[in-house]
Parts: structure tokens; C-alpha cells; sequence
């Protein structure tokens, strides 16, 4: 099965309260201007589906019953475009599973003035209709988005994009499966976690495979495909010298390769959105996983090193969040710092594994040595992240919760690195290198991140709200005393959420 990143398959359904007190003309008007709102959302990634306008208990139940029920179906935007009395929504609120927005908006964007009359105020009464709505969202407790204005409102519209956007995320996590070759890294505590608390709070399938049968799928690579696989590399990169077809290190090119194919059809076959690997555990493999890992995040695939399978998961969540806009997400990691007062700077890089699509660039297919895995020279591709605003975000496992940490970054400029061969960026963290570092080692956050150019921070807000995970945020505002006192009460509140 080929991986999809994109957005075109799915829908958010777009559905209008009201009630059968107002009479049929009104009903109709309020099918006909609830279609114009619609409408108003058709230039979203994600496809907006009109419903027929909900008047009662039950059809209220049934559709989001069907909702529920329709994998296509990312979320629902509801609107009270009348007066629905709430108590009708009971059922299907409680019922719904798909994440929520709740547009309080409303037909037309002035008021005429002059002809306003009872009619008019009948038809035209979200102002309270929502309220109403607003009330029985909140005495549930349902967590939904809630945005404000007319849809002609450009800040309406970026908005409802941020949630549809985390919305996609929320259901490629859900149905995720996810392959581990071989474990963690020896010792190291971040990158554990609870899998199956995973499945529960994410929909995620996380399980391991033997590194020697990804070894075998390698080895089952056709000459074929690694001639044409190598023509790619060809085309694409500007590929080193000593790499070329005839030169002296071209087999490790062809090795490169053939880890891509095997890889490849693997994740493939078992429907694999996103794969792990371990230096420690290569099995029968030629050489460490770089290049290969490399061109798959770019194409979508989440993927964690040393078997960091929650980075994986967010590394996969933040491309098709992401899907269509300049820009990527991929592995990173905080590797060292330039400490020059006053101009802090953040290298991050891995061994070989940072994707692509960070750069607009065109990448350098080279082969150097790597000083662990036991292995022969890994191939790899050398670039460095463009500049601009990107989010870097990791996953900890609490033990009674998962915990997302954020930091809003700016890549900048990078210096010449003529002996660091590896795919790499350069930031400043918000709101400064002090702060940042302090907040995020105050949070426990965990040192394997996913970095994103393409989406900001507000998506991934709606992702959490969704997914109902804890997200703390380092951002231009944030102070280490006021992070501190967050973290106090978010402990008492996820405690207390949880229940007895």
C-alpha cells in the first residue's frame, strides 16, 4: 500500500442547527444561506460537505453517528444558524467522536439597517443561537475549536485551515501503524514509553520486526530497481565523485539503494506509515539506514532514530499536517550550541537522518565514515535547512500522560561547515537561547524533536486540544517563572482530568 500525505481524501462536514418552529420558508432560507456559508469554506485544503439543516434530536444522533463511522470524515463545523435549543444536541454531542469546531458566525456581514424586521431577527439569530449551543458544548465537556467572525474574513478562514489541518494530523495518528527495527538505544530513558497508552490516547499501532527481516526484504532487491533507484539519485542530487557509476565506491551507492528498495516495499506490504531504527541493531544490513530514511521522510513517512517511536509519530503527524505548503518536518536534534553572548544559536543535525524537504536547495549525495553501527561508510545526503520560521516539538511520556513540549524557532543562515557532512540547521529559539533551554529541560522535554517549516504553532494547539494531550508552548512570551508556575498547574489538572 502507497503512503498518501495528502489532504484530497479527506472531508469535514459542515452542519446547521436550527428547529421546526420558525416554519418551512424560514427552514428553507436557512438551508439556502447555511450552503452560501459552506461555500465560503471552498477554497480550504480539506473539502467542505454541506448537511441538511438539523432540527431534531435524532437526526442530530444519526449524523454524527455516520460521522463516526465515515474514515473519509476528518471533522464537523456546526453553526446554529437559528435558535436550536440545545437539549436536542445532547445525543449526538455525546455521541460524536470526530474533532469539532463550532463556526459562531452568521449570513451576512452588515446589517441592513433599515429593513430589519421580525422575519429577519427570526432568521438571523446565531448571536444567541450559539450561545445556546456554546452551553451545552462546555456543560459536556466537549473539546472542540471555536472561531468567530464571517467566512469572507481572511483571519476566519486561516483559522478553520489551522483545525482542519490538525484535524488530519488527529486521524493519520489514529490510523497509523508503525514498524520498529530492533529497540531503543541501550540506557537511554527519554526514548522509552508506554506503546500501548499510545494506542489508547493516539489510535497509533506501534510493534517491533526483527532487523534481519528488513535485511531480507534488502536482499531481495532486484538489479534492476537499484539501477533505476541509482538513475534518481543521479538526476536529483549532485552526487559525489568517488560515488559515480565506475568509481571507487559506487557499490556503496548500489548498497544505499537496495536499503531503499527493501525498505520500501516492506513498509509498504504491512501498510506502514512510519518506521524506527537502531545504530545498535543492523543485523545483516550493509550499512546504516541514512540516505534511504532521508528520502522517505521527505515523502511522508514518520521515522525515529535509535528507536524513538514517538518521534516517529510526530515526525508523521507534522507531514500531513503540513501536506501542500512550503516546507517539511523530520527528525531533529539538538546537537550543540554557539554560545557568543547575545547571539545564541542552536545546530541541531543526527547522524545521518534529517530530511530533505527542509531545504529548497539542491542536496549533496555523499559517503562518509560514521564512528558507531560497526558497519560500512553510510551514503547520506548533505544540506542545511533553509531559513525562516519553523517549530520544533517533542514527545515525553510522563507516566500518567504524554506531554508535548514546543518551541517557536527561526533557522537562520548557516556558516560554512566543510566537515560536517550531514543534513543539519542552524536556529534561534523564542524567546531567547536562556529561556528556551531552561524551560524546555524544566519540562522534562525529550532531546529527538520533529522540526516543521511548513505549519506553525497554532496547528499544533489544535492537535493537542484534540487529542486531549497536555502541550506546553515556548514561545516570544514565555518566562521561565510564568513556565514554571504552568507546569505546577497543569500537574494538578491532568491529574484531577484523569479520575478516579
Amino acid at each position: 500500500m502507497t503512503l498518501s500525505t495528502s489532504l484530497e481524501n479527506y472531508t469535514v462536514w459542515f452542519v446547521t442547527g436550527s428547529q421546526g418552529l420558525y416554519g418551512e420558508e424560514t427552514l428553507r432560507q436557512v438551508a439556502a444561506q447555511s450552503q452560501q456559508v459552506a461555500a465560503g469554506l471552498s477554497a480550504l485544503p480539506v473539502r467542505v460537505e454541506w448537511k441538511p439543516v438539523l432540527t431534531d434530536s435524532d437526526s442530530i444522533r444519526r449524523l454524527a453517528l455516520d460521522a463516526n463511522s465515515d474514515d473519509s470524515v476528518i471533522g464537523v463545523v456546526a453553526w446554529m444558524h437559528t435558535f436550536s435549543p440545545a437539549k436536542m444536541w445532547i445525543a449526538g454531542l455525546d455521541a460524536l467522536q470526530k474533532p469539532l469546531l463550532h463556526l459562531h458566525t452568521q449570513a451576512n456581514v452588515e446589517l441592513p439597517w433599515e429593513d430589519i424586521d421580525f422575519d429577519f431577527m427570526n432568521l438571523n439569530q446565531a448571536a444567541h443561537g450559539d450561545r445556546e449551543f456554546g452551553y451545552i458544548q462546555t456543560r459536556l465537556g466537549v473539546a472542540r475549536k471555536t472561531v468567530v467572525g464571517h467566512v469572507s474574513n481572511p483571519a476566519v478562514l486561516a483559522q478553520i485551515e489551522q483545525w482542519q489541518r490538525a484535524a488530519a494530523g488527529w486521524q493519520a495518528a489514529r490510523t497509523l501503524k508503525l514498524a520498529r527495527f530492533g529497540d531503543n538505544m541501550r540506557y537511554v530513558a527519554v526514548t522509552e514509553g508506554d506503546k500501548t497508552e499510545a494506542e489508547l490516547r493516539f489510535g497509533v499501532q506501534v510493534n517491533t520486526w526483527g532487523v534481519n527481516e528488513l535485511a531480507d526484504a534488502v536482499a531481495a532487491a532486484s538489479e534492476a530497481d537499484i539501477d533505476a533507484l541509482v538513475q534518481v539519485y543521479l538526476d536529483e542530487y549532485d552526487v559525489a565523485e568517488e560515488l559515480l557509476p565506475g568509481a571507487e565506491r559506487h557499490q556503496s551507492l548500489r548498497d544505499g539503494a537496495a536499503i531503499e528498495v527493501g525498505l520500501r516495499t516492506f513498509l509498504e506490504a504491512g501498510g506502514f506509515g512510519a518506521f524506527t531504527t537502531s545504530f545498535e541493531d543492523l543485523g545483516a544490513l550493509p550499512q546504516l539506514p541514512g540516505l534511504a530514511v532521508q528520502r522517505l521522510m521527505a515523502e511522508g513517512y514518520g521515522f525515529g532514530a535509535e528507536g524513538d517511536w514517538k518521534t516517529a509519530i510526530l515526525v508523521r503527524v507534522a507531514n500531513v499536517m503540513g501536506a501542500g505548503l512550503p516546507g517539511g518536518a523530520s527528525l531533529m536534534e539538538d546537537y550543540t550550541y554557539d554560545l557568543v553572548a547575545g547571539d545564541e544559536k542552536i545546530l541541531g543535525a543526527h547522524m545521518l537522518e534529517v530530511s530533505p524537504s527542509l531545504t529548497t536547495q539542491k542536496p549533496r549525495l555523499e559517503i562518509h565514515p560514521l564512528g558507531i553501527g560497526g558497519k560500512d561508510d553510510p551514503v547520506r545526503l548533505v544540506f542545511t535547512a533553509d531559513p525562516g520560521p519553523a517549530v520544533v516539538v517533542a514527545m515525553s511520556d510522563m507516566r500518567d500522560r504524554f506531554r508535548l513540549v514546543a518551541n517557536v524557532v527561526e533557522n537562520v543562515e548557516a556558516p560554512d561547515l566543510p566537515k560536517l557532512p550531514v543534513g543539519r540547521a542552524i536556529w534561534k529559539p523564542a524567546p531567547d537561547f536562556a529561556t528556551s533551554a531552561a524551560c524546555w529541560l524544566t519540562a522534562g522535554a525529550a532531546h529527538h524533536t520533529v522540526m516543521t517549516t511548513a505549519v506553525g504553532i497554532e496547528v499544533f494547539r489544535d492537535f493537542a486540544d484534540i487529542a486531549g494531550t497536555e502541550l506546553l508552548v515556548i514561545d516570544e512570551d514565555t518566562t521561565v517563572r510564568g513556565f514554571q508556575k504552568e507546569l505546577r498547574w497543569n500537574q494538578a489538572y491532568y491529574r484531577l482530568a484523569q479520575g478516579l
